[in-house]
């Protein structure tokens, strides 16, 4: 899933938009005012299916609502209903149930399967008319959702959500494949043989993901358990941010058109030997350094880790076999 923004041209036409999201404002109010005197009289919640069928007949009476499309409207009855959801579940945290809003200060509305269609070039009609927007990047996959909203200057934005179904296409331009490894000592350790240290303030990492990308086709990681590391080493692994950092990488990643892997949470890297396949029983989180029982290589535990997350990687999207190794028996 993607979202779009584009800014729609200044013109006089514009002006319906905006009446139509101040219609829409009122229906919320209204949808609001039907809830309170609902839950007032009955003591319970008003059903959405009810709410929406009630205002499909006022639609037909007031002219000014028909401005909404029925998309529209079925949407506002879904945003109070997710809101009410929201605060009977945390009634006790603070959360407000919905409340009034000023019709003047009323931001949006979004349209979903009918309701606009886009004309080619910059144009798009919403209801029976035709506006233009700065088509700054083209819009590709399968369109959910068209919003338009307002902002305090009186502008108007198009924020367009797609479903991109098709998975992007690799590029191979380095031909290089990688495997890492999270550490709170070392915050990346790679199997080729670099680390990058732990940067503590995110933003400090943004040419470590510069670099990475830009020196690998394929990046392996493998799926991290941030609850029970958080509950081991407390407030450390928040500020080593690697859920952010993989959030950014792979927001980089997909617009330089490179990959990246995930290895299951429960795949032994650490405890197996990348030389020859060798397995230990038990491995504790103090031992930094290992010798393997079977071909007595000295293991560094990161560096070890990241060289087989990276043939485990490479296996998962069919570049390589991982080795297949048993676990090593206690004699």
């Amino acid at each position: 899933m993607k979202t779009l923004k584009f800014k729609l041209y200044q013109h006089k036409r514009n002006r319906y938009l905006k009446r139509t999201i101040n219609a829409a404002g009122r229906i919320y109010n209204h949808c609001v005012a039907l809830h309170k005197r609902y839950y007032r009289i009955w003591g319970k919640h008003l059903n959405c299916a009810r709410l929406q069928k009630h205002i499909a007949k006022l639609r037909k009476r007031n002219p000014w609502w028909l401005q909404v499309g029925s998309q529209a409207v079925q949407d506002i009855c879904q945003r109070i209903e997710k809101a009410y959801q929201l605060f009977f579940k945390h009634n006790q945290k603070g959360v407000r149930p919905p409340n009034f809003k000023k019709t003047r200060k009323y931001k949006s509305f979004t349209l979903k399967q009918a309701g606009y269609k886009f004309l080619g070039g910059n144009r798009v009609r919403i209801g029976n008319k035709v506006y233009q927007y700065w088509h700054s990047r083209p819009i590709e996959g399968k369109v959910k959702t068209v919003t338009i909203k307002r902002t305090p200057l009186g502008e108007l934005w198009m924020i367009v959500t797609v479903d991109t179904l098709s998975e992007p296409q690799v590029k191979t331009e380095t031909g290089n494949i990688a495997g890492f490894d999270f550490g709170l000592k070392t915050f990346l350790t790679c199997s080729e043989g670099f680390k990058i240290d732990a940067p503590l303030f995110f933003k400090q990492s943004l040419n470590a993901v510069r670099k990475l990308t830009n020196q690998f086709d394929v990046l392996c990681f493998e799926t991290l358990n941030l609850k029970a590391m958080q509950r081991l080493w407390g407030r450390k692994v928040s500020d080593l941010a690697f859920r952010e950092f993989l959030q950014i990488l792979e927001w980089v990643a997909t617009k330089k058109g490179k990959r990246v892997v995930y290895v299951d949470r429960w795949f032994p890297s650490s405890k197996t030997c990348s030389s020859c396949g060798h397995i230990l029983e038990h491995l504790d989180l103090e031992t930094r350094h290992w010798r393997c029982p079977s071909c007595s290589t000295e293991n560094d535990r990161d560096e070890n880790a990241a060289m087989n997350i990276k043939v485990a990687g490479a296996s998962a999207i069919g570049l390589g076999d991982v080795r297949q190794a048993l676990p090593a028996i206690a004699v």
